[in-house]
């Protein structure tokens, strides 16, 4: 088990790595192969990592009965939701030509096997890993065999409980040591309320040896970006060209603008993470070196004299005196020269002051 692992040729996720940024497609392409190609460009000039898709072998993933049931809705493209699904689904050429066309542009392209029959056509197809939908998280024959293939797995939490992913991740643990967990809750749009971002810090607790990343179906970025700062090491999220067409997710879906901005604020949110060394910065000085305040003389203090804190005060000075937080140090120090009222009190003016070690 590793916190930082090869997600895809020559990209780590995990450590400190950049988020990996997934742009969920998904079926957001109308069954349109040069929507979906426009879709991977997109992607790619926006600045994400990974353009995804969805993937399924509809006869696996449905019964007959469910393929026949009629489907009345505005976001329908067929009368049944068979055809309305084979409307939307790729054939195996077609995603052929996809993963040319995204190794073409030069962006990372996966999908989400919905069913084991598609876990295997991406096995073969040479996806860099296996993204796994929260429909299929508790669907533990299809998480081992898909463990199995070795390749590394993103597995979202959606409508799961902790339980559940404790037992997918002691499953998938045994036989692929790869893989990351995503914060998540299905519903299209996501109200804020909802979102749980506390998961994050439970999942990290929980599961200390793996990453932890964010799936997101809310509206905006500001949630995901906050995921970030929480320590998502990926974050997925649903694009569109247009969140008014038709289809299930598009209101829940990122416009290029926004997928734009997303990208560029988990980036300087990296940027603003820093470090956990607190001290004094270089781009600090200018500020302290015109406002960092001195230990000065409350009252004029003749040579000899051994100082208490009633003879001293606090004040921007010149030159640069003792800094505040040694006042107590001084007390009891005696002095080796006049200090005038006003002025600052420098280690030259007290006898024998050794100065405290700074860490």
């Amino acid at each position: 088990m590793s916190l930082e692992f090869e997600l895809c040729p020559g990209r780590k996720i995990g450590g400190d790595n950049p988020c990996f940024i997934i742009a969920e497609i998904g079926q957001n392409h109308q069954g349109d192969i040069e929507i979906a190609k426009k879709m991977i460009l997109m992607a790619k000039e926006c600045g994400a990592d990974c353009a995804k898709f969805q993937k399924s072998e509809l006869e696996y993933k449905f019964n007959k009965k469910a393929l026949e049931r009629t489907y009345n809705s505005p976001h329908s493209w067929g009368k049944t939701y068979g055809e309305h699904k084979r409307h939307l689904e790729f054939s195996h050429d077609q995603y052929r030509e996809l993963q040319k066309y995204a190794k073409e542009v030069g962006i990372y392209f996966t999908a989400s096997g919905m069913d084991e029959m598609a876990v295997e056509f991406l096995h073969e197809l040479g996806v860099p890993f296996f993204k796994v939908g929260s429909g299929d998280t508790n669907n533990f024959q299809y998480l081992k065999k898909t463990a199995q293939k070795g390749r590394p797995m993103v597995i979202s939490s959606g409508m799961q409980s902790l339980e559940t992913m404790r037992r997918v991740y002691e499953l998938v643990k045994q036989v692929n040591p790869n893989f990351c967990f995503l914060q998540c809750t299905s519903a299209y749009p996501l109200l804020p309320e909802d979102v749980n971002l506390c998961i994050i810090k439970e999942f990290q607790s929980t599961f200390p040896d793996i990453p932890i990343g964010y799936s997101g179906h809310e509206t905006g970025i500001a949630i995901s970006v906050a995921a970030v700062a929480m320590g998502a090491k990926v974050v997925e999220r649903h694009v569109t060209l247009d969140k008014t067409w038709k289809g299930n997710d598009h209101q829940a879906s990122l416009e290029p603008s926004e997928l734009t901005e997303l990208v560029s604020s988990i980036r300087l949110v990296e940027k603003a993470m820093g470090s956990t060394v607190k001290s004094l910065l270089p781009c600090e000085l200018a500020c302290h070196n015109k406002l960092g305040k001195s230990v000065v003389a409350k009252v004029k203090i003749p040579a000899g004299t051994v100082l208490t804190l009633n003879m001293l005060t606090v004040k921007v000075a010149e030159p640069r005196g003792f800094p505040p937080e040694e006042i107590y140090d001084l007390e009891g120090k005696t002095v080796k020269r006049e200090i005038p009222e006003d002025e600052s009190v420098t280690e030259e003016a007290i006898e024998n002051y050794n100065t405290r070690t700074k860490c």
